[in-house]
Protein backbone atom coordinates (compact mmCIF):
# COMPACT_ATOMS: atom_id res chain seq x y z
CA UNK A 1 0.00 0.00 0.00
CA UNK A 2 1.52 3.19 -1.22
CA UNK A 3 2.21 5.47 2.48
CA UNK A 4 0.16 8.69 1.89
CA UNK A 5 2.52 12.00 1.47
CA UNK A 6 1.97 15.01 3.86
CA UNK A 7 3.43 18.17 3.19
CA UNK A 8 5.75 20.60 4.78
CA UNK A 9 4.12 23.41 6.59
CA UNK A 10 5.93 26.88 7.18
CA UNK A 11 3.81 29.47 8.23
CA UNK A 12 5.16 33.15 8.63
CA UNK A 13 3.21 35.30 11.61
CA UNK A 14 3.17 38.55 13.11
CA UNK A 15 1.46 41.54 14.12
CA UNK A 16 0.15 43.30 10.65
CA UNK A 17 2.37 45.58 8.30
CA UNK A 18 5.87 43.35 9.18
CA UNK A 19 6.51 41.76 5.66
CA UNK A 20 5.37 38.44 6.49
CA UNK A 21 3.09 37.96 2.84
CA UNK A 22 6.38 38.98 1.25
CA UNK A 23 8.27 36.57 3.53
CA UNK A 24 5.92 33.60 2.27
CA UNK A 25 6.32 34.61 -0.82
CA UNK A 26 9.54 34.73 -1.28
CA UNK A 27 9.20 31.02 0.50
CA UNK A 28 6.88 29.56 -1.32
CA UNK A 29 9.29 31.17 -4.56
CA UNK A 30 12.20 29.46 -3.04
CA UNK A 31 10.72 25.93 -1.82
CA UNK A 32 9.43 25.78 -5.78
CA UNK A 33 13.09 26.78 -7.01
CA UNK A 34 14.16 23.43 -5.23
CA UNK A 35 11.47 21.08 -7.20
CA UNK A 36 8.97 20.86 -4.69
CA UNK A 37 5.02 21.30 -5.49
CA UNK A 38 4.35 24.56 -3.26
CA UNK A 39 1.14 26.04 -2.58
CA UNK A 40 1.61 29.72 -0.95
CA UNK A 41 -1.35 30.21 0.85
CA UNK A 42 -2.91 33.46 3.22
CA UNK A 43 -5.70 33.55 5.25
CA UNK A 44 -5.12 37.22 6.37
CA UNK A 45 -8.54 39.41 6.17
CA UNK A 46 -6.95 41.23 3.62
CA UNK A 47 -4.44 39.46 1.79
CA UNK A 48 -1.78 40.88 -0.52
CA UNK A 49 0.04 37.52 -2.30
CA UNK A 50 -1.91 38.49 -5.90
CA UNK A 51 -0.31 41.90 -5.88
CA UNK A 52 3.27 40.87 -4.74
CA UNK A 53 3.02 38.51 -7.19
CA UNK A 54 1.40 40.45 -9.53
CA UNK A 55 -1.38 38.71 -10.74
CA UNK A 56 -4.92 38.02 -10.85
CA UNK A 57 -6.37 36.30 -7.76
CA UNK A 58 -9.22 34.17 -8.86
CA UNK A 59 -11.04 31.31 -6.15
CA UNK A 60 -8.82 28.21 -5.86
CA UNK A 61 -5.14 27.93 -6.49
CA UNK A 62 -3.56 30.48 -9.05
CA UNK A 63 -0.10 28.87 -11.48
CA UNK A 64 2.31 31.53 -10.39
CA UNK A 65 5.36 29.17 -11.80
CA UNK A 66 6.61 25.75 -12.31
CA UNK A 67 5.95 24.07 -9.31
CA UNK A 68 4.09 27.19 -7.67
CA UNK A 69 0.07 27.95 -6.81
CA UNK A 70 -1.10 30.39 -4.73
CA UNK A 71 -4.40 30.65 -3.37
CA UNK A 72 -5.93 33.54 -0.96
CA UNK A 73 -8.79 33.19 1.69
CA UNK A 74 -10.27 36.42 2.41
CA UNK A 75 -12.77 37.08 4.98
CA UNK A 76 -15.66 36.89 2.59
CA UNK A 77 -14.48 33.71 1.60
CA UNK A 78 -13.83 32.15 4.53
CA UNK A 79 -16.60 32.94 6.02
CA UNK A 80 -18.96 31.08 2.77
CA UNK A 81 -16.52 28.09 3.50
CA UNK A 82 -16.96 28.00 7.24
CA UNK A 83 -20.72 28.14 7.01
CA UNK A 84 -20.19 24.91 4.47
CA UNK A 85 -18.10 23.38 7.09
CA UNK A 86 -19.60 24.17 10.49
CA UNK A 87 -22.26 26.37 10.18
CA UNK A 88 -25.19 24.22 10.78
CA UNK A 89 -23.75 22.66 13.67
CA UNK A 90 -23.07 25.38 15.50
CA UNK A 91 -26.09 26.65 14.37
CA UNK A 92 -27.44 23.65 16.69
CA UNK A 93 -25.99 25.21 19.83
CA UNK A 94 -26.60 28.38 19.68
CA UNK A 95 -30.10 27.84 18.48
CA UNK A 96 -30.76 25.88 21.76
CA UNK A 97 -29.83 28.47 23.85
CA UNK A 98 -31.28 31.85 22.05
CA UNK A 99 -34.55 31.93 19.59
CA UNK A 100 -32.48 32.88 16.85
CA UNK A 101 -33.67 31.99 12.92
CA UNK A 102 -30.59 30.57 10.80
CA UNK A 103 -30.63 33.82 8.12
CA UNK A 104 -30.07 35.92 11.27
CA UNK A 105 -27.60 33.72 13.17
CA UNK A 106 -25.37 33.48 10.06
CA UNK A 107 -25.71 37.27 10.08
CA UNK A 108 -24.96 37.60 13.50
CA UNK A 109 -21.87 35.01 13.10
CA UNK A 110 -20.36 36.78 10.39
CA UNK A 111 -20.46 40.45 11.43
CA UNK A 112 -20.51 40.67 15.47
CA UNK A 113 -17.99 36.98 15.18
CA UNK A 114 -16.16 37.23 12.18
CA UNK A 115 -13.14 35.59 13.78
CA UNK A 116 -15.04 32.19 13.50
CA UNK A 117 -14.35 31.48 10.09
CA UNK A 118 -10.42 31.31 10.98
CA UNK A 119 -11.46 28.67 12.78
CA UNK A 120 -12.04 27.11 9.54
CA UNK A 121 -8.96 28.15 7.12
CA UNK A 122 -6.69 25.88 9.82
CA UNK A 123 -8.82 22.86 9.15
CA UNK A 124 -8.54 23.32 5.27
CA UNK A 125 -5.21 24.02 5.43
CA UNK A 126 -4.45 20.71 7.97
CA UNK A 127 -6.76 18.94 4.99
CA UNK A 128 -4.27 20.32 2.36
CA UNK A 129 -1.72 19.10 3.95
CA UNK A 130 -2.58 15.79 4.22
CA UNK A 131 -4.74 16.11 0.51
CA UNK A 132 -0.95 14.90 -0.71
CA UNK A 133 -1.31 17.22 -4.07
CA UNK A 134 1.38 19.50 -2.71
CA UNK A 135 4.78 18.53 -1.19
CA UNK A 136 5.06 22.02 1.09
CA UNK A 137 2.39 24.72 1.77
CA UNK A 138 3.87 27.89 3.15
CA UNK A 139 1.27 30.02 4.92
CA UNK A 140 0.89 33.92 5.09
CA UNK A 141 -1.33 33.60 8.78
CA UNK A 142 -3.73 36.18 9.91
CA UNK A 143 -3.64 37.05 13.89
CA UNK A 144 -3.24 33.53 15.89
CA UNK A 145 -4.95 34.73 18.90
CA UNK A 146 -8.73 34.40 17.61
CA UNK A 147 -8.22 31.30 15.84
CA UNK A 148 -6.45 29.52 19.09
CA UNK A 149 -9.51 31.10 21.42
CA UNK A 150 -11.94 29.04 19.25
CA UNK A 151 -10.55 26.16 18.55
CA UNK A 152 -10.84 25.59 22.59
CA UNK A 153 -14.49 26.90 22.53
CA UNK A 154 -15.99 23.43 22.36
CA UNK A 155 -13.99 21.80 25.03
CA UNK A 156 -14.93 25.05 27.24
CA UNK A 157 -18.62 24.91 25.84
CA UNK A 158 -18.34 20.87 26.99
CA UNK A 159 -16.90 21.28 30.32
CA UNK A 160 -19.94 24.21 31.26
CA UNK A 161 -22.10 22.22 29.79
CA UNK A 162 -21.42 19.19 32.57
CA UNK A 163 -20.97 21.57 35.44
CA UNK A 164 -24.86 22.26 34.85
CA UNK A 165 -26.74 19.53 34.22
CA UNK A 166 -30.21 21.28 34.98
CA UNK A 167 -29.41 23.88 32.13
CA UNK A 168 -28.32 20.61 29.86
CA UNK A 169 -31.74 19.25 30.56
CA UNK A 170 -33.27 22.09 28.10
CA UNK A 171 -30.87 21.39 25.64
CA UNK A 172 -31.29 17.99 24.85
CA UNK A 173 -31.14 18.22 21.34
CA UNK A 174 -31.32 21.27 19.18
CA UNK A 175 -33.08 23.38 17.00
CA UNK A 176 -34.59 21.33 14.32
CA UNK A 177 -32.44 18.17 15.11
CA UNK A 178 -32.69 15.65 17.86
CA UNK A 179 -28.90 14.58 17.75
CA UNK A 180 -27.81 15.64 21.92
CA UNK A 181 -26.46 19.14 22.10
CA UNK A 182 -23.51 17.38 24.00
CA UNK A 183 -23.03 15.29 20.92
CA UNK A 184 -22.87 18.31 18.48
CA UNK A 185 -20.02 19.72 20.28
CA UNK A 186 -18.27 16.31 21.19
CA UNK A 187 -18.05 16.50 16.79
CA UNK A 188 -17.17 20.19 17.17
CA UNK A 189 -14.49 19.51 19.97
CA UNK A 190 -12.74 16.22 18.22
CA UNK A 191 -12.05 18.29 14.76
CA UNK A 192 -10.78 21.13 16.98
CA UNK A 193 -8.76 19.11 18.88
CA UNK A 194 -7.58 17.58 15.74
CA UNK A 195 -6.10 20.88 13.89
CA UNK A 196 -4.65 22.43 17.31
CA UNK A 197 -2.85 18.91 17.18
CA UNK A 198 -1.84 20.11 13.34
CA UNK A 199 -0.76 23.20 14.64
CA UNK A 200 1.41 22.00 16.92
CA UNK A 201 3.08 19.09 14.99
CA UNK A 202 2.41 19.52 11.83
CA UNK A 203 3.39 23.64 11.08
CA UNK A 204 6.84 25.58 12.22
CA UNK A 205 5.89 28.94 13.23
CA UNK A 206 8.35 31.71 11.93
CA UNK A 207 7.95 34.81 13.31
CA UNK A 208 8.49 37.72 11.19
CA UNK A 209 9.10 41.63 13.04
CA UNK A 210 10.23 45.13 12.50
CA UNK A 211 13.14 47.06 14.84
CA UNK A 212 10.70 49.54 16.00
CA UNK A 213 9.71 49.67 19.75
CA UNK A 214 6.08 48.35 19.64
CA UNK A 215 7.24 45.55 17.45
CA UNK A 216 9.91 44.43 19.53
CA UNK A 217 7.62 44.78 22.70
CA UNK A 218 5.18 42.87 20.96
CA UNK A 219 7.44 39.70 20.08
CA UNK A 220 6.93 38.87 24.04
CA UNK A 221 3.28 38.10 23.75
CA UNK A 222 3.67 36.28 20.46
CA UNK A 223 6.27 34.10 22.04
CA UNK A 224 4.43 33.70 24.77
CA UNK A 225 1.65 32.03 22.90
CA UNK A 226 3.54 30.19 21.11
CA UNK A 227 5.10 28.39 24.11
CA UNK A 228 1.73 28.48 25.50
CA UNK A 229 0.52 25.85 22.51
CA UNK A 230 3.57 24.15 22.19
CA UNK A 231 4.05 25.17 18.46
CA UNK A 232 6.99 24.51 16.90
CA UNK A 233 9.38 27.66 16.09
CA UNK A 234 11.65 28.37 13.26
CA UNK A 235 13.15 31.58 13.32
CA UNK A 236 12.60 35.23 13.86
CA UNK A 237 13.29 37.18 10.78
CA UNK A 238 13.83 41.07 11.16
CA UNK A 239 12.73 42.96 8.41
CA UNK A 240 13.62 46.33 6.65
CA UNK A 241 17.28 46.81 8.71
CA UNK A 242 18.83 49.29 7.36
CA UNK A 243 22.01 48.98 5.33
CA UNK A 244 23.81 51.71 4.02
CA UNK A 245 23.13 54.35 6.17
CA UNK A 246 24.20 57.52 3.98
CA UNK A 247 22.48 60.06 4.81
CA UNK A 248 21.38 61.69 8.34
CA UNK A 249 17.69 59.82 8.56
CA UNK A 250 19.10 56.57 7.60
CA UNK A 251 22.10 56.98 10.06
CA UNK A 252 19.66 57.67 12.48
CA UNK A 253 17.26 54.86 12.12
CA UNK A 254 20.25 52.35 11.58
CA UNK A 255 21.69 53.74 15.70
CA UNK A 256 18.27 52.49 16.40
CA UNK A 257 17.60 49.71 15.11
CA UNK A 258 21.00 48.19 16.24
CA UNK A 259 19.76 48.79 19.61
CA UNK A 260 16.43 46.95 18.79
CA UNK A 261 18.48 44.02 17.44
CA UNK A 262 20.62 44.16 20.82
CA UNK A 263 17.63 43.62 22.51
CA UNK A 264 16.19 40.54 20.51
CA UNK A 265 19.32 38.94 20.27
CA UNK A 266 19.46 38.71 24.01
CA UNK A 267 15.87 37.83 24.49
CA UNK A 268 15.63 35.35 21.58
CA UNK A 269 19.14 33.71 21.49
CA UNK A 270 17.97 29.93 21.55
CA UNK A 271 16.08 30.99 17.96
CA UNK A 272 18.12 31.21 14.67
CA UNK A 273 17.79 35.59 13.62
CA UNK A 274 17.77 36.16 9.71
CA UNK A 275 18.26 39.90 8.89
CA UNK A 276 16.09 41.56 5.55
CA UNK A 277 17.22 44.37 4.22
CA UNK A 278 15.50 47.60 3.89
CA UNK A 279 15.05 47.96 -0.05
CA UNK A 280 14.71 51.19 -1.97
CA UNK A 281 11.83 49.65 -3.88
CA UNK A 282 8.25 47.90 -3.52
CA UNK A 283 8.73 43.91 -3.11
CA UNK A 284 6.21 43.30 -6.08
CA UNK A 285 6.79 40.75 -9.02
CA UNK A 286 9.16 37.75 -9.23
CA UNK A 287 12.58 39.70 -9.84
CA UNK A 288 11.94 41.26 -6.22
CA UNK A 289 10.69 38.37 -4.63
CA UNK A 290 13.47 36.82 -5.77
CA UNK A 291 15.54 39.56 -3.77
CA UNK A 292 14.29 38.81 -0.88
CA UNK A 293 14.32 34.80 -1.05
CA UNK A 294 18.11 35.68 -1.43
CA UNK A 295 18.36 37.50 2.21
CA UNK A 296 16.32 34.57 3.75
CA UNK A 297 17.82 31.88 2.39
CA UNK A 298 21.29 32.97 1.09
Amino acid sequence: MTQKHIASVTAFAGKGGVGKTTCAAAAALYSASEGRKTLAISTDATPSLAHIFELQANPGPNRVADNLYFQEIGQQEAGRMWEDRFGRDVYQVFSSLVDLDYPEYVEFMTSVLPGLAEEFTVDYIRQLAEGGRYESIVWDTAPLGQTLALLNTPALLTKHLRMAPRIYTRLKAGKGTKEPILDIIRRWETLSSSDMHFLRTGVVFNIVAILEALAVEQLESIFSQMKEHNFQMGRLIVNNVVRSADSPFLREKSAQQQSYLKTIRGRYASLPLTEIPLLPHEVKGMTRIKEIASALFG
